[in-house]
C-alpha cells in the first residue's frame, strides 16, 4: 500500500504521518517511511536526534546508481543517464519489494528506526542545502522518490508512507497519482482548506483517492467548519495531544500512552487504506506513469537528454505482482548502490 500525506505548511502533515507510520509499527505492519518534504523533519518526528536524522543517506545523493541498478536489462533505456524521474519500468527493469530490504537501493538509502512497539525503514530525499541555492530545485532530488515508487511492485500488508513536501508542489509531476490514498492535512482556516480544493481539483481527472484529515480542531464550530467547505471528504478529526506536546518536545510517552481519541483516528486511517486496496487498478497506475513521462519527455526531457524519451515506454508493461516473475530485471545480477554520496 502506497500512502501519501500532503497539506499546506504547518498544518501537522509531518507529525500525522509519523503518528500513522508508529500506529502501522505498532500492529506489526511492515512500512518504509519516505521523507520528501524540503524541510526534512519525519526523522525526529520519529524520535531520531537531529545528528542522526542528519547523517541519514539521501536518495537524491545517489540517484545515477540508483537509475543504473532500476535500469536493469531494459533495452529501451539506453543508459542511466537517459533516464528521467518518470521513466516507467518496462521489460527488464529491476523491481523493488518492500518487503525485501537486500536489494541495493534500500541497502544504501533505508535505515532502520527503532520505536516503542516495532520499528520501520527510514529513507530521505536530503534537505535542500546551501550550495543548492540558486542553481537547484528541489524536484530535482524528489525525483529519486519518483522512480522508486514507478519501480515498487507493493502489496496489502506491506506500507509506504510518504511525508510530502507541502502545499502543491507535488503536482510538478506525477507523483501525485502514484499512492492509494492521499490524506491531505486540513487546518479549519480559509488557508487550510484552500490547499485541499486545489488538490481536489487538480486530482479529480486521476481517479486520486484523496481524504481530509482535519487537524487541531478545539470545538463543534471547527468541525462545523470543516464539514462545510471539505464535505464527505473529511474523514477523521484530531485535536489537542498533550502527547505530541511532549513528542515535539523530544521527550514522547510511550505510544500506547496516545490519547484514545488519536489511537482511533489513526485506526480509521489504516482502515481506508486497506479498504483502498480493492480498487487497485495496476493497468491505470502504469497508463498514468506513461501519461506523465510524455509529458515530461516533450516539456524538457527530450531536449535535456538529446534523446526520444517516449521510446522508453513499453507498451505491453503492466506493473504488477505479474511483473515480477519474468524479466532479467530479477535475475540476482545486482550492481551494488554506494553507501556514500555520489
Amino acid at each position: 500500500m502506497k500512502i501519501a500525506f500532503v497539506g499546506k505548511g504547518g498544518s501537522g502533515k509531518t507529525t500525522l504521518s509519523s503518528l500513522f507510520i508508529r500506529h502501522l509499527a505498532a500492529v506489526r505492519v511492515p512500512v518504509v517511511a519516505v521523507d520528501a518534504d524540503i524541510n526534512q523533519h519525519l526523522g525526529p518526528a520519529l524520535g531520531l536526534t537531529e545528528d542522526e536524522a542528519a547523517a541519514l543517506p539521501a536518495l537524491g545523493a545517489h540517484l545515477p546508481q540508483i537509475k543504473e541498478y532500476l535500469r536493469g536489462a531494459n533495452p529501451r533505456i539506453a543508459s542511466a543517464e537517459a533516464m528521467i524521474k518518470t521513466t516507467p519500468p518496462g521489460s527488464g527493469s529491476r523491481l523493488l519489494r518492500l518487503t525485501e530490504d537486500d536489494d541495493p537501493v534500500h541497502t544504501a538509502c533505508a535505515r532502520t528506526v527503532a520505536l516503542d512497539d516495532g520499528a520501520v525503514r527510514l529513507m530521505v530525499t536530503g534537505p535542500f542545502s546551501e550550495s543548492d541555492l540558486g542553481v537547484a530545485c528541489y524536484h530535482s532530488k524528489v525525483g529519486a522518490v519518483e522512480l522508486y515508487l514507478n519501480h515498487l511492485v507493493d502489496g496489502r500488508d506491506d506500507y509506504l508512507v510518504v511525508d510530502m513536501t507541502a502545499g502543491s508542489d507535488s503536482f510538478a509531476s506525477g507523483m501525485f497519482t502514484r499512492f492509494d490514498v492521499t490524506f491531505l492535512v486540513a487546518e479549519p482556516t480559509r488557508k487550510g482548506v484552500a490547499v485541499y480544493r486545489q488538490y481536489r481539483d487538480y486530482a479529480r481527472d486521476f481517479g486520486v483517492a484523496l481524504a481530509v484529515i482535519g487537524n487541531k480542531v478545539q470545538g463543534e464550530d471547527d468541525l462545523a467548519f470543516l464539514r462545510a467547505e471539505v464535505g464527505d471528504d473529511l474523514l477523521v478529526t484530531v485535536g489537542h495531544s498533550d502527547w505530541v506536546r511532549a513528542m515535539e518536545k523530544g521527550r514522547p510517552p510511550r505510544f500506547e500512552l496516545l490519547e484514545e481519541a488519536n489511537r482511533c483516528a489513526l485506526r480509521t486511517l489504516h482502515e481506508r487504506a486497506d479498504a483502498a486496496y480493492e480498487r487497485r487498478d495496476w493497468a491505470r497506475y502504469t497508463r498514468q506513469m506513461a501519461h506523465f513521462h510524455r509529458k515530461n519527455a516533450e516539456s524538457w526531457g527530450n531536449a535535456r537528454t538529446g534523446a526520444d524519451l517516449a521510446a522508453q515506454i513499453d507498451p505491453g508493461f503492466v506493473l504488477g505482482e505479474t511483473a515480477l516473475g519474468g524479466p532479467a530485471a530479477q535475475d540476482g545480477a545486482r550492481p551494488a548502490v554506494s553507501a556514500q554520496p555520489a
